[in-house]
This record gives C-alpha cells, structure tokens and sequence, in this order.
C-alpha cells in the first residue's frame, strides 16, 4: 500500500486528519520555539506577578513574572522529545525481540517471553519512577524509563503478528526456494507487521507525553531550569486558590495533545486496513 492511498484515506478520516495536522504543527513549534517565543520564558519580572491575559501577555504571568504563553511553547520541546524517544526505545528493541522470537521460537522465545512477562509484571509508573529513581532524576532519564515500560508492548505485539505471517504461504514458498531466516525476516515479515506496529506506536505517542507530564509533576522529569508542561502543573499547583488559569493552560496543551494522538491512532488503524470501506 502506498503512502499516498493512505494519506487520502487518512484525509477522508476528519478528526484523524485534523489530530494529524495537529500534531505536525505541534513538532513544528517545538523546534522554532526558541524562535517564536514573544518573550524569554526564564526571565522573572516582579512587578508583573500573576497578571491576568492581556495583549502584551496572551495568558498572562506566573508567580515570578514569566510569561505563560512563552512557557507553554517552550513546554513543547520536552514532549515532543519524551514521545519521540519513547517511542524510539521499543521499535529499537521491542520489535526486533518480537520479531526474532515469534519467528525462531524454542528457547529464544522462551527467554524472551519471560524477559517481557517479567517487566509486565511491574506496574508501569512504579517501574518508570524506579527506572528514574536508579539512573538520576532528568529529562532524558524520564524517556528511557517510558520507553522501557513500553517495550513490553511491541514485543508482544511484534511476536503476535510474526506468529501469523511465518505460516503464510508466500513465507513457506521463500523457505524453500532456500532464502534465510534473516532476509525472510526482513522482507516479508516487517514490512507486514508494519501497520499494527505504527498503529501501535501513535497511541504510546500521546501515552509517553502523559507520562512524562506526570513525572515532571512528581519532579523526576525535567528539572528547573528546563520547561515542561508537567513541571508547569506542579508550579501552579501550589496557586490554584489564587490563580486557577495558571494550571488550566498546560493541562489543556496535555488534554489536546492526547486526544489528537489517540484520533489519529483510531484514523491509522482504518487507513492501514487491507479491508478498509469508508463509512
């Protein structure tokens, strides 16, 4: 199936195409953002503390005088990085474990199945806030131990599908025309577990932003002075009597976020279906 039939499937899909360019003009802003900002979201100006939405700033200080909106756009940097390098992580490692030990079996499977059942067995936050509590409070910490928790998930869903597909025929009929295990693996059975796999994939992309968020709120995520939509909540909590919009903006930018991740999960999922039939 080519690129361009599923981007017209995808475009016929509303809220999928909308959550789509969504997410487009989100990594856009996270990459011009220091570009684009109005103001320097780290500069302090006392005299302008917790000011309402104005013109000069579109919505308005915080306790130390930093303008809300540069913040907010800055915010997108550590999301953008947190989704894409949980991501990264198991389609690095996941999938090519899957892969392997749906396709090879025995004892490779085995080891591998146990391995997986095992970091399954430990709930995904206390797992992530061990994972940064044993290699250091950071950001870039914070998105190793979110793309260990989702390991599991592609290795399970890599192995699941390879279990299907090395019984096909075309996959028989390349076993005796004398092809290997390895080109097998490479050409029938990743480009046919592709479709779950992306699928997958843009669902933990929103997950990973949640997550994130949330170990920045507990402060074993981005750390001062590093911006994040998570650090943002946890700095207007302690406001919320005084200023209640303060945490109203990063939580809408979280909100969105996820929702749009999760639409164009359910958009993909139609667009790469071999049976699609628009409704």
């Amino acid at each position: 199936m080519s690129l361009r039939v599923i981007f017209k499937r995808l475009m016929s899909e509303r809220l999928a195409f909308i959550s789509f360019v969504f997410l487009v003009l989100l990594v856009g802003v996270s990459l011009l953002a220091p570009f684009i900002v109005p103001y320097d979201p780290l500069k302090q100006d006392l005299t302008n503390v917790m000011l309402g939405p104005s013109m000069q700033h579109w919505l308005g200080t915080d306790e130390l005088g930093r303008d809300i909106f540069s913040r907010l756009l800055m915010g997108t940097q550590a999301a953008i990085q947190a989704g894409m390098v949980a991501i990264l992580i198991p389609l690095v490692i996941g999938v090519p474990m899957g892969i392997l030990s749906g396709y090879l079996g025995g004892i490779i499977d085995d080891i591998f199945m146990r391995i997986v059942d095992g970091i399954l067995a430990i709930p995904a936050i206390l797992l992530a806030l061990g994972i940064t509590g044993a290699l250091g409070i950071s950001l870039w910490n914070a998105m190793i131990a979110i793309g260990i928790i989702f390991t599991p998930q592609f290795a399970r869903l890599a192995r699941g599908q390879t279990l299907q597909i090395r019984s096909e025929p075309y996959v028989e009929a390349a076993k005796i025309s004398g092809a290997g295990a390895g080109w097998i693996m490479v050409k029938h059975i990743i480009p046919n577990i592709a479709p779950p796999i992306i699928v997958q994939a843009s669902f933990n992309l929103s997950y990973a932003i949640l997550v994130e968020a949330s170990l920045s709120f507990l402060g074993l995520g981005a750390q001062s002075p590093q911006i994040s939509w998570g650090n943002m909540i946890q700095q207007a909590y302690s406001m919320i009597n005084i200023n209640s919009w303060m945490i109203i903006y990063p939580g809408l930018a979280i909100m969105l976020t996820v929702l749009a991740g999760n639409f164009l999960g359910d958009g993909l999922r139609t667009a790469l279906d071999p049976k699609y039939k628009r409704a």
